[in-house]
């Protein structure tokens, strides 16, 4: 967990559009394997500000906060800490629609990784794609408009999808050669590796998978030039009538301070640098939105802080280092500060709280 983190290029701003929204395929499994599980769904629904009417309707789009919400709802509920891996395997990947065959249909595999970096705001507003065409070839994840400190269930669902959809398409059992996740685990869970490969990074510089260079010309089963055309015509119309991938600066400035913080980098000449604006531009826009750069550290630390405390996988050593403090004491001593409690009883609190709001 020692990767440097990747500048984050610049996108235009402007300004704050509505919330992102997705199909929702994974939130529709998680409800699915809940209700058959007998969970009582009010809770979940609540935590995720989702109806029974909105999740039993397939043709409505869900906001993506309500997906992360719902998603990590249901994994505490289920205690399943790899919920969205494990829907992964589930899920028909014809559910995608549009977006499935217009891969499904492409040339080669380079052909469909193109095409699923330009159109996965088809599937999720929240998710910018770009294709990683170099040494390796893959996709590297980004979110726009949500936080990415928040979520696990949906990247990892989102990224065993990607891997079975590049073995569908070739119909090898196609193996990446590095996955790597921005967010923290100290282990991975039965199957991980036979999906994802033996080089599975958690706490990465950034989220993306990479399969070697000669699986780049693989083709595709199913190729169809004729009705590939005519799909990338409607995918162009599809992502016409999308809304501009639009983002809070907060927003950014989170996504990048959670991959330096652990190496000790999160400051705000470094953030600036890697959001590609200058000091005073970084100053300014975070003060158009009511903001400093302190507050926002100390905020995003505390509730970093808290969603790993949630996890009693992770220790207290590794919880510091995510954080960026050198010793567990300085860890211990600032989050005192902030809650009057250590983290130890922060973390039975915790666990009392969500035993409590499940039942």
């Amino acid at each position: 967990m020692t990767r440097k983190a990747r500048p984050v290029h610049d996108r235009p701003h402007r300004g704050l559009g509505r919330n992102p929204t997705a199909l929702a395929v994974a939130t529709r499994l998680a409800y699915a394997r809940a209700k058959s599980a007998g969970v009582t769904l009010q809770p979940l629904l609540k935590s995720a500000h989702v109806s029974r009417r909105d999740i039993e309707n397939p043709d409505l789009r869900l906001k993506v906060q309500s997906q992360i919400e719902f998603l990590n709802a249901a994994a505490n509920a289920l205690k399943d800490d790899f919920l969205g891996f494990h829907l992964a395997q589930l899920v028909d990947l014809r559910e995608m629609g549009l977006f499935y065959y217009v891969l499904a249909s492409s040339n080669v595999l380079i052909d469909a990784l193109r095409h699923a970096a330009r159109y996965t705001s088809i599937v999720n507003e929240a998710i910018f794609a770009t294709c990683i065409d170099e040494r390796n070839v893959g996709l590297s994840f980004h979110y726009v408009g949500v936080s990415r400190h928040q979520d696990w269930h949906q990247m990892e669902f989102s990224m065993a999808v990607f891997v079975r959809t590049c073995r569908q398409l070739t119909g090898r059992q196609l193996s990446p050669n590095h996955a790597r996740f921005t967010h923290a685990r100290d282990h991975q869970c039965n199957g991980f590796s036979n999906l994802f490969g033996d080089h599975v990074e958690f706490g990465a510089g950034a989220d993306e998978i990479t399969f070697p260079k000669n699986t780049r010309n693989l083709s595709v089963m199913n190729a169809d030039p004729y009705l590939n055309k005519l799909l990338v015509r409607y995918c162009e119309e599809a992502i016409t009538d999308r809304p501009g991938r639009r983002d809070s600066f907060r927003t950014r400035v989170e996504n990048c301070v959670v991959t330096l913080l652990p190496h000790g980098d999160a400051n705000a000449e470094e953030v600036a640098r890697q959001l590609g604006v200058s000091r005073r531009t970084f100053v300014r826009r975070l003060s158009a939105e009511g903001l400093t750069f302190s507050k926002l550290l100390k905020d995003l630390r505390f509730a970093l802080a808290k969603r790993y405390l949630a996890d009693q996988g992770l220790r207290l050593s590794q919880i510091a280092w995510l954080l960026g403090f050198e010793e567990v004491s300085s860890f211990s001593h600032a989050f005192k500060r902030w809650t009057q409690q250590t983290p130890s009883q922060a973390r039975l609190a915790y666990q009392r709280q969500l035993a409590q709001d499940l039942t």
